[in-house]
């Protein structure tokens, strides 16, 4: 039993997670969350034990001088709750942090532990893969998700992804057994600009999540940074000819893929989301409770042992778990080929390569349907 202290009754939540490495190309994923963190002033309530869940000689501490004091950063998993203002307040709980090393259906049972004491009633984790996408078209972003009803009601593709996952999916998995609705949202990274920050797919993510929970997100800097990320790309892109050659490639394909489908949907999508960003009184409010470092937390109380950390409880999940895999990563811009490093995955439709849906980096394929149009 989890007993949080100070954190106030939630109204409807909902919990947005995404982690550093092999489902994060370009940082983009993290970087939604913690853009989220920031613009609303998130206040971190619990942090998972970094012990029981990392090898510190892949993910390392950090050491830090505070006024001339020394102190130690451990790589891990916070959670904390923002309250979103406006005429239908809701809030968000927000779990950010690293791919774990280890034990993950231990790791999925104590974020499904937080969720359930919260009352949490869907949960969205955020992804990013490399694909065969061109900088210079709307990033795509494929919503999936294990649950049939959620997939007729919500717009989502089910997803049929066999293969290699990453932290995503086992958490999503681990949703699904539990009862507790949940969705993946992953945009495709261009594989020949594959180096953080992405800033312009960070932003596709947060759109795509806007409009999956109805919410109005504050952007800041968000759009500038991608118009300008853009810009950089072109111009890197316009000093070589072969990859400026290849980067035609994808636009064309991308531009044939789309042809038949300059959907009203999507016109209608962006329509509603500009309607909404022109609501008043849609701002951000501010996050319930106080923000503590390192973890430790007056929310949580565990009398017995004095930890900060829920207990594991037996939850139904995927019987193995792979380990923390590494994905190739794109060290260099690919020729005019169009083809890719070995593990990572083309855009959905590419000409070249139909891959499965549903999945992350490792499907070898981007996810089929909702590609962003």
């Amino acid at each position: 039993m989890i007993e949080l202290e100070g954190v106030p009754e939630l109204i409807d939540p909902v919990m947005v997670a995404a982690f550093e490495g092999w489902n994060d190309a370009g940082d983009a994923a993290s970087t939604a969350v913690a853009h989220l963190d920031r613009e609303w002033k998130g206040e971190v309530f619990a942090a998972l034990d970094a012990e029981d869940y990392y090898d510190f000689q892949v993910n390392r501490p950090t050491v830090f001088l505070d006024n001339g004091v020394r102190k130690i950063t451990w790589p891990t998993t916070r959670l904390s709750v923002v309250r979103v203002g406006g005429d239908k307040p809701r809030d968000l709980v927000l779990v950010r942090g690293i791919e774990p090393s280890m034990r993950w259906r231990s790791f999925c049972n104590e974020l499904l532990a937080f969720a359930h004491e919260l009352g949490v009633e869907m949960v969205v984790i955020l992804g990013a893969l490399l694909g065969d996408t061109p900088h210079t078209r709307p990033v795509p972003v494929s919503g999936v998700t294990s649950d049939p009803d959620l997939a007729r009601t919500m717009d989502l593709e089910e997803t049929r992804y066999e293969g290699p996952t990453g932290i995503v999916g086992i958490l999503q998995e681990a949703c699904t057994h539990a009862g507790v609705p949940a969705v993946s949202l992953w945009a495709a990274v261009p594989h020949y600009v594959s180096q953080p920050p992405n800033p312009k797919a960070t932003l596709a993510l947060l759109n795509r999540l806007e409009d999956l929970i109805g919410l109005r997100i504050p952007l800041g800097e968000l759009p500038e940074d991608a118009r300008a990320w853009q810009l950089g790309v072109d111009q890197l892109a316009a000093e070589d000819s072969e990859v400026a050659e290849y980067v035609q490639t994808l636009e064309e394909a991308r531009d044939t893929a789309e042809l038949p489908e300059a959907s009203g949907e999507a016109i209608a999508r962006e329509f509603e989301r500009y309607l909404r960003r022109r609501e008043p009184g849609a701002g951000p409010g501010a996050g319930p409770g106080v923000a503590t470092e390192g973890g430790d937390s007056p929310f949580l109380r565990d009398p017995g042992s004095g930890r900060t950390r829920p207990p594991k409880p037996e939850q139904p999940g995927p019987e193995s778990v792979p380990g923390a895999e590494s994905v190739p990563g794109a060290e260099s811009v690919p020729g005019a080929t169009g083809e890719n490093p070995p593990g990572e995955a083309p855009e959905s439709g590419s000409p070249e390569t139909e891959g499965p849906d549903g999945e992350g980096p490792e499907n070898g394929g981007s996810p089929d349907g909702d590609s962003g149009k």
